[in-house]
């Protein structure tokens, strides 16, 4: 750009950050992020959490004549945001399934005239025939896709919701896409441009907060683990996160905070509506000091003073705890992150992670489906949920990502299915279904790497900065971790005597799991007795009387 016209540029940000954000100055990476969006480019923002990724939209919608459309998975955040901008005068609308219907009538009148600035929605209403069609009749500057790497099948928040934005904002007239994203590894970055068709300009002002404190308590039991975060949570000043993996360790930990006379709250996905929104604003206005929560509480969330994040298991990848315990020290300060890592809790994870991956049989059935429709009419996504209303609809999702990306079915600009004229090749359903094998894989090799993070002695950021391949100049080490603080090299053998007969002794034998061949009988607790159908190294498959198949770690099977 022309350097006069990039100073006026820079002056008409200057005064809407002086009159209307209230803003002394840009970060350089909100700086960059902002001129790609301008010169008209797609854009991935890749920022710290608390690195300023809505200024990043809202400038350039203040400066630009058209609407910006914000696609954001939850709707707490977006009420959040719509608050705070029309507070500086910023017109901005939200449309989903919390309004009521003379809410969404006006929601949709202002986007129509054009009067608003900024539209907030969700992935399910950005995809929606009718919201496509509203759109389709304004002037569209750019389309913002919040938490981005949720499209990637890669990324450690997969969700199937995410998956028709490519389409859909192809059938608004493919205006400019800026995806925003705190942590994006480079397979995410890939999965994402293909996702959206698009080469989108990546932009990674890096992950390394300096402010953030990180450290890992080793416990050896549930009992040890509550009282653990007992001390911590009483020798912690100022507000924090207590995440816990499931509901009944986040009930558990409330009642050991209660009992102890702490200011806390609890938010998980099991609340009705209306008390996770009045828990989570006792906490975010101040009248709690403590919130434990299930990670159904977070994303998006911003509460600048939390001085502490702890986490009671490990989560599945450090993607997510990164993430997660990145909600500390938004403010700039310093603030604390401590996981307390009990061994045991690495099989929860490994139960959560044996999802339902969609089958070959699976994808034959969607293909045919589609194919089958297409003889009668246009094959609309509504349609196609009708008559394949036997299977989830996050699965008819998936089939139909790995469809499309296989060319073995398109859509139009109406959403509109179509199967491809040629007949699928010999095996190509099952080497679809090998990807979400290998999705698998991934995720179980994500696992070991939060578990290794988890066990090492090494530097704790240095330990983040490899995962994603982050060069800081001049980093060796953050000198603030837990590692860094008290070397395990020198603490380990602080007042131990070493003897010339440590180890002249038998080792003691591995207590023997139970084994399972394919055919033998074995019980569940929960299940009773079922039928042995697979086993795959220690997760063992049972099909039950009430004709359901069901998958278990071996620890909690017993031979019939």
């Amino acid at each position: 750009m022309h350097r006069g016209l990039m100073a006026v540029r820079r002056n008409s940000i200057q005064r809407l950050l002086d009159g209307v954000f209230g803003i002394a100055k840009l970060r350089d990476g909100q700086q960059r992020v902002i001129d790609s969006v301008l010169d008209g480019k797609d854009t991935l923002a890749i920022m710290p959490t608390g690195g300023g990724k809505s200024l990043c939209y809202q400038i350039p919608a203040k400066m630009l004549e058209g609407i910006t459309v914000v696609v954001s998975p939850l709707i707490s955040l977006m009420k959040d945001q719509l608050e705070k901008l029309e507070e500086i005068g910023v017109r901005a609308v939200q449309v989903n399934s919390c309004l009521n219907a003379e809410e969404e009538h006006a929601a949709i009148a202002a986007i129509e005239q054009e009067t608003c600035e900024i539209v907030f929605c969700t992935p399910e209403r950005m995809v929606s025939p009718e919201f496509i069609a509203t759109l389709q009749k304004v002037t569209l500057d750019i389309v913002v896709i919040d938490e981005a790497h949720c499209i990637s099948q890669w990324g450690h928040d997969f969700r199937p919701a995410y998956i028709g934005l490519g389409a859909a904002i192809e059938a608004i007239g493919r205006p400019p896409v800026l995806a925003l994203t705190a942590t994006a590894t480079d397979e995410v970055v890939a999965d994402i441009n293909k996702q959206l068709g698009r080469k989108l300009n990546v932009i990674n002002t890096g992950v390394y907060r300096p402010n953030l404190h990180y450290a890992v308590q080793q416990v050896t039991s549930v009992a040890e683990k509550y009282q653990a975060a007992l001390r911590l949570v009483q020798a912690s000043e100022g507000v924090g996160i207590v995440y816990a993996a499931t509901v009944k360790a986040a009930e558990d930990m409330l009642a050991v905070l209660e009992e102890a006379g702490e200011s806390v709250t609890i938010y998980h996905g099991k609340l009705p509506a209306a008390e996770r929104k009045q828990n989570q604003d006792l906490f975010m206005d101040g009248e709690r000091r403590v919130m434990v929560a299930t990670n159904a509480f977070g994303m998006g969330i911003d509460k600048c003073d939390t001085r502490f994040v702890i986490h009671l298991q490990i989560p599945p990848n450090l993607e997510s705890y990164y993430q997660e315990s990145g909600r500390a020290g938004r403010d700039g300060l310093d603030a604390t992150c401590t996981l307390l890592y009990l061994r045991d809790d690495k099989r929860l994870q490994q139960f959560f992670l044996m999802k339902h991956y969609p089958c070959a049989q699976e994808l034959q059935l969607v293909h045919c489906t589609v194919r089958g429709l297409g003889d009668t009419g246009p094959v609309t996504p509504a349609r196609l949920d009708e008559a394949l209303a036997d299977l989830a609809d996050s699965s008819i999702k998936v089939c139909i990502k790995l469809l499309k990306d296989a060319k073995l079915i398109r859509q139009n600009r109406k959403l509109e299915y179509t199967a491809a004229s040629a007949e699928p090749k010999p095996g190509i359903f099952d080497k679809l279904a090998a990807v979400y094998v290998q999705k698998q894989e991934h995720d179980k090799h994500a696992l070991e790497q939060m578990v290794s993070y988890a066990v090492s002695g090494f530097c704790r950021w240095k330990l983040i900065l490899d995962y994603f391949d982050d060069k800081v100049a001049g980093f060796q080490n953050c000198c603030k971790c837990d590692n860094c603080l008290n070397p395990p090299a020198l603490s380990l053998t602080e007042g131990i005597e070493i003897r010339d007969d440590e180890f002249d002794h038998e080792p003691v034998a591995d207590v023997p799991v139970p084994k399972f061949a394919v055919g033998a009988r074995a019980c569940s607790a929960k299940y009773g007795e079922g039928v042995v159908t697979a086993v795959a190294g220690d997760q063992i498959t049972l099909d039950f009387a009430d004709g359901e198949s069901r998958t278990f770690m071996v620890d909690f099977l017993t031979p019939a």
